[in-house]
């Protein structure tokens, strides 16, 4: 979807642009390749840069209070120092690579409702203006796709997802935000937890893989959260029991917060976007056979403020391997993508 337009503060008769991304999804850590597109105006002008900006729709959250922005969290340079001449057409090609920790926004083809987005922007004679907007599509590298898998396997289904900004406490995170995909609970676990978090921050080397069950609370014991935080390798995916590794970090997750339980309920957030403590750790490469992959589990909280139930940009249906089942409520998957367009431009305009 490409959204043009007339670089306003060159006024009528100044250049426009279309950036136009490759086909197919991209992935997270991956190269993300397209052009281009420059119509001269109706004289020179005289190119000084063109880059292109990775935006994302965030959540923002402060006690009760939820807001949504957009959060700039990558810039590349892709060209400039030329001059364009009256009604000329260029084409430049470009390839930058997309952060580790970018999110994902579709899982076997079906959309999770996350609005990422490519701006592109001209700088002209001094002159500066967003020229084009286009949508982002990021699919999951094999690690993340294969523990989602197993999570379907499971019997756990897809609520929602969304982007909420702040700090995961911890972890070598870097954007601003995080990603959640929250996901109803396997009947086996139903009787402990309401639902299940899961967040990847993933690195060149690695990726951490953040679980958060939301415990049901009793008649004489209020709900808490248990948040654990597992790493693995990128290679060797296909070689590991997923089924069983996941199966086992749910295991453990609930069975340490039962006995947590008995010793009273305790605080699990710090101050939002500040870097709490973290708990104590758990044994690392507690499951033997995965040692080589830097296989360890660790026991932490968020520090950002609890999470809120899911954003009207956060529904999705008919997602594959029992991952989701049906639409939950919200948006469709198709109205999902003909707001991106939307959400962007109604922060522009505040600005």
């Amino acid at each position: 979807m490409v959204f043009k337009r007339l670089l306003g503060s060159l006024g009528v008769g100044g250049p426009t642009v279309d950036t136009v991304l490759d086909p197919g999804p991209v992935h997270p850590g991956g190269p993300l390749t397209g052009q281009v597109h420059l119509r001269g105006g109706t004289a020179d002008f005289e190119i000084e840069q063109i880059t292109l900006e990775l935006v994302a729709r965030v959540e923002d959250e402060h006690g009760d209070e939820e807001r949504e922005g957009v959060v700039l969290f990558d810039r590349f340079t892709v060209g400039g120092g030329f001059r364009l001449a009256e009604g000329e057409h260029r084409s430049l090609p470009f390839t930058a690579h997309l952060p580790w920790e970018t999110p994902i926004t579709e899982l076997y083809g079906q959309p999770l409702g996350i609005i990422l987005g490519v701006r592109t922007g001209l700088e002209v004679a001094g002159a500066k203006d967003k020229g084009d907007l286009d949508q982002l599509t990021v699919a999951p590298l094999p690690a993340q796709e294969a523990i989602l898998e197993a999570l379907g396997q499971l019997g756990f289904g897809f609520r929602s997802a969304d982007l909420e900004l702040g700090h995961v406490g911890g972890t070598g995170q870097r954007l601003p935000f995080y990603q959640e995909i929250e996901l109803t609970p396997a009947p086996q676990y139903a009787h402990a937890i309401n639902e299940l978090e899961v967040t990847f921050l993933a690195t060149p080397g690695g990726m951490d893989v953040v679980l958060e069950a939301d415990k049901r609370g009793g008649l004489f014991s209020s709900g808490e959260d248990a948040l654990t935080l597992f790493t693995v390798g990128h290679e060797g995916v296909e070689h590991r029991d997923w089924n069983t590794e996941v199966d086992a970090w749910i295991r453990g997750l609930v069975e340490r917060r039962a006995a947590y339980g008995s010793y009273g309920s305790h605080d699990s957030y710090g101050a939002h976007g500040a870097h709490g403590s973290h708990g104590s750790h758990g044994s690392h490469g507690s499951h033997g056979s995965h040692g080589s992959y830097g296989h360890g589990e660790h026991d932490g909280h968020h520090d950002g403020g609890r999470r809120s139930g899911p954003s009207t940009a956060a529904v999705v249906g008919g997602v594959a391997a029992g991952v989701a089942v049906g639409v939950v409520g919200g948006m469709v998957a198709a109205e999902v993508v003909d707001e991106i367009g939307d959400a962007f431009e109604d922060e522009e305009d505040e600005d």
